[in-house]
């Protein structure tokens, strides 16, 4: 059975449409390119260079030989540093602090990028019709909580960051992502039929799988899964490590344990 369901124009004025779409394909490029370096930030060991969550203060970043010093002295307190980077050089953390700068600064700019022009819109059409656009923008604001909830739990007692927190910023990441492609499909489409049949439910299957993966990436990255066994599709020389036991595969192992991780 089809069901056509029609796209909701924000307005009937395609010069404002227009503009709404341009926005939302702009901001859907830069939402790509923040995930990009997100990767990149990860992959180099960046995440843990600024240990404090500075809003506004954090915008700039340090213009003198003090302010690296401080920003520096700040990062030799946590964990990472003192068992892992102990023989790390100033010009080494200004590697790993311009990439978590970056990524920040980034994050500001999505945040400013989506809000103006909100606001702009919202003096133009009814609020009424824009509810999905206020939804994807408190998704980004709780994406910066969930960021510094993330980097936060590698500053205490460990020398990285948790693997369920880097898999929740990287899952929101997909859903804001998914959710701003949407919005710029439905405005530059006058209706797209959903069919009940098996290629469609066998897609959703896939997309279902497709999410899943990432999220197992995400564990997979947090906990250097990746490392163990650097063959594939055996595990070493057997498709199942011998370290993994079957019947533990529907336990909390499927979560923590890096074998099993990455197996799944």
């Amino acid at each position: 059975k089809n069901y056509y369901i029609y796209s909701i124009m924000y307005t009937l004025n395609p010069k404002i449409n227009n503009q709404i779409s341009i926005w939302l394909i702009t901001m859907f490029w830069i939402v790509s390119f923040m995930i990009v370096i997100g990767g990149l930030t990860r992959l180099t060991d960046s995440g843990l260079s600024i240990t404090q969550w500075q809003l506004f203060t954090g915008i700039l970043p340090p213009l003198n030989e003090e302010d690296w010093i401080l920003y520096f002295k700040l990062y030799k307190e946590i964990p990472e540093f003192k068992l892992q980077n102990f023989n790390m050089t100033m010009n080494d953390f200004k590697f790993i602090f311009w990439w978590e700068w970056i990524h920040r600064i980034l994050g500001r700019i999505i945040g400013i990028g989506f809000l103006i022009p909100l606001i702009y819109f919202s003096f133009r059409i009814k609020i009424s019709k824009l509810l999905n656009l206020y939804l994807i923008f408190l998704l980004i604001c709780f994406q910066g909580f969930i960021g510094w909830y993330m980097v936060s739990s590698g500053l205490v007692d460990r020398v990285d960051v948790s693997h369920y927190r880097l898999a929740a910023h990287k899952f929101l990441a997909v859903i804001i992502f998914s959710m701003i492609l949407w919005s710029w499909l439905n405005i530059n489409s006058k209706k797209f039929i959903i069919s009940i049949n098996i290629k469609n439910i066998l897609m959703s299957v896939l997309i279902f799988l497709i999410l899943m993966q990432i999220i197992w990436g995400a564990f997979t990255s947090g906990l250097n899964a990746g490392l163990l066994y650097q063959t594939w599709p055996l595990m070493t020389d057997k498709f199942i490590a011998d370290d993994i036991v079957i019947l533990n595969i529907f336990s909390k192992e499927l979560f923590s344990n890096p074998s099993y991780v990455q197996l799944f």
